[in-house]
């Protein structure tokens, strides 16, 4: 259902999820609401109470649809699904957010149990989200070492079997399996091995240890040594893997927590989940706040994402907020005393350290900018630190269409205002020098004109000619000398000064040069990106200049054959399939009269 922004009153009294569009048909954002029409209605009604950014968000909406669900709950999911499928730009995301893994347990006839980040119920019954892969990859081995349980993915029915279709593989003859394809385990002995590997997977240690125990010693007794020996040895492998989980108290039970801390617009969240008593997975992370929600909210919109919420099964979350619109299987717990407050701390802690080093990023950042500042300085024997450094570079095809592109680099970092592009007026023809001179002539000019500062240093892309044109305009303009100008040459990165025939050469491991490329680099970058801009520009053009071509035909050509050459060397019949017959034979009739 999509309706216009003045007609909230036509939207149901129902659950569900609400998606905004802009002007341009993208999704900017997507909602979950217990009542439609009452939270979207919301948005255009309470405007005093409303953050900037969220009057931001209100002013883009062009459209806006809906998905009723059965409940809430549904709507919580599908949100969480489409947030993870569109990422819209006013929703809260978690940084580098991606599907998290799962752990599989497979419906097949002899199960398998295997990593996946896609949820499909049909296929099996899913553990998870695991925040860590390390975490999860560590449950997986200890699953594979202690039980043989297979990895192929054989169809395993009683027809194939009988009729001997597989063969045994290697993971049999190296004891990693114990051959149900070929007939060699029976389904209860593999079903009796999957229910102890599940119980592991659920965090549940003191089954399978039990068991592994009761093995030892029922075969010692019976004088089966090597039996005992392996029972032991797999009963020491979990001792070991439960080591190295933080037990709190085994008497807790099932815990998740989920803590949350602030530096401006910056929100940092830990989630861990407890186990039995013991934390068996961790994740930091940063996420913005892109609407200035209040933390209840922010981290309500955050558990989804975190917590597998398809199961239903009651569950407790500790915080440090009390988080509200929570389902109703999730009971939100804020902790004063005892081991849960622990567990609240603990997981603040590593907020709090992840909040410590997001702040220590910027001035270790600015360290090394300086260093590397004050590098260049020394190499070059500048007589000020080039704190303001301008770079050129030039960019045709053959001559044709030339143009220019200047970047900026302030304190090291590129200051992208001060980016400046250039179309070439004066120069016809493949002439590097010549359009060289032109734009620093253009550039230099106006900044004088302007009264505006001049650079600490200038870059030059290309070698001794391109540095000469340099040095020509800024002795026309009367500056030379006041400037220091280098250029830097690709092959072998050397660096050339106005009137010294030997290059100077620079260490490759040295942060002055690496600051320099990089400069170098991103001037290359923005001058071919603006070169691609304005070819595509004049192609489309071109195009659309033939009777019956317009602008969305131009562009699917242009999308399909990526150039006009192509397009010349396409056949009839190829531009048939994807702009029609009618079209193609225009197209064709143009190329053969030289239009295109």
């Amino acid at each position: 259902m999509t309706i216009d922004p003045h007609d909230t009153g036509l939207l149901p009294h129902q659950p569900g999820v609400y998606k905004f569009f802009n002007s341009h048909n993208k999704l900017i954002y997507v909602g979950k609401a217990k009542d439609l029409r009452k939270r979207v209605k919301s948005y255009f009604t309470a405007k005093q109470n409303q953050s900037l950014k969220t009057r931001k968000l209100i002013s883009e909406i062009n459209h806006i649809e809906i998905i009723v669900t059965p409940s809430e709950f549904d709507a919580l999911l599908l949100e969480n699904n489409l947030i993870k499928a569109h990422q819209p730009r006013y929703n809260i995301l978690l940084k580098d957010d991606k599907s998290f893994p799962f752990i599989c347990v497979s419906n097949e006839r002899f199960p398998r149990i295997y990593a996946t980040r896609q949820v499909n119920k049909n296929k099996g019954t899913y553990y998870g989200p695991y925040t860590s892969v390390v975490a999860m990859n560590n449950v997986l081995e200890l699953v594979h070492r202690l039980y043989t349980l297979r990895t192929c993915t054989y169809n395993l029915s009683e027809k194939n079997i009988k009729a001997g279709k597989y063969k045994v593989c290697l993971e049999y003859h190296i004891g990693n399996c114990r051959g149900p394809c070929a007939g060699k385990q029976e389904e209860a002995s593999y079903l009796a091995d999957l229910e102890q590997a599940v119980q592991i997977i659920k965090g549940n240690l003191a089954v399978p240890r039990e068991y592994f125990k009761q093995q030892m010693q029922a075969a010692a007794k019976e004088l089966r040594f090597e039996e005992a020996q392996q029972a032991k040895e797999k009963l020491q492998l979990l001792e070991r893997f439960y080591a190295k989980t933080i037990v709190i108290n085994p008497r807790l039970g099932n815990l998740h927590i989920l803590t949350a801390t602030t530096d401006g617009d910056t929100v940092f969240v830990n989630y861990m989940l407890v186990n039995q008593g013991a934390v068996i997975q961790s994740l930091t992370k940063t996420l913005k706040n892109k609407l200035d929600l209040a933390m209840p909210e922010l981290l309500a919109a955050v558990v989804p994402q975190l917590i597998s919420l398809n199961d239903q099964e009651k569950m407790t979350l500790l915080s440090n907020y009390s988080i509200a619109g929570m389902p109703e299987n999730i009971t939100v717990v804020v902790p004063k005393i005892g081991d849960k407050r622990k567990l609240v701390e603990m997981s603040l802690k590593n907020a709090y350290s992840l909040k410590k080093q997001h702040k220590s990023k910027p001035e270790a950042a600015k360290t090394k900018q300086l260093y590397a500042l004050e590098q260049l300085q020394k190499d070059l024997s500048l007589t000020t630190l080039p704190e303001h450094i301008e770079c050129f570079d030039n960019s045709n095809l053959q001559g044709s269409q030339p143009v220019a592109s200047m970047v900026c680099f302030k304190n090291g970092v590129p200051s992208k205002q001060d980016y400046r592009k250039f179309n070439i007026k004066t120069v016809s023809g493949p002439d590097d020098f010549a359009s060289m001179q032109e734009i620093v002539t253009r550039r230099y000019r106006r900044l004088l004109e302007e009264e505006a500062d001049l650079p600490d240093l200038i870059v030059i892309d290309g070698g001794k000619g391109q540095l000469n044109a340099a040095v020509k305009a800024l002795k026309e303009l009367g500056i030379y000398g006041q400037i220091p100008l280098i250029g830097i040459a690709k092959k072998l990165e050397e660096i050339y000064l106005p009137d010294d025939p030997l290059p100077l050469h620079i260490s490759k491991k040295s942060s002055s040069l690496k600051l320099l490329q990089r400069i170098r680099d991103e001037a290359h970058r923005f001058a071919i990106t603006f070169h691609r801009q304005k070819r595509s520009s004049t192609i489309n053009t071109k195009l659309q200049e033939l009777p019956g071509i317009g602008a969305h035909t131009a562009d699917k050509l242009l999308t399909a054959f990526r150039s006009v050459k192509k397009i010349k060397q396409a056949s009839q019949e190829e531009l048939a399939n994807v702009v029609g017959k009618a079209k193609a034979a225009i197209i064709v009739q143009a190329i053969k009269k030289g239009s295109i």
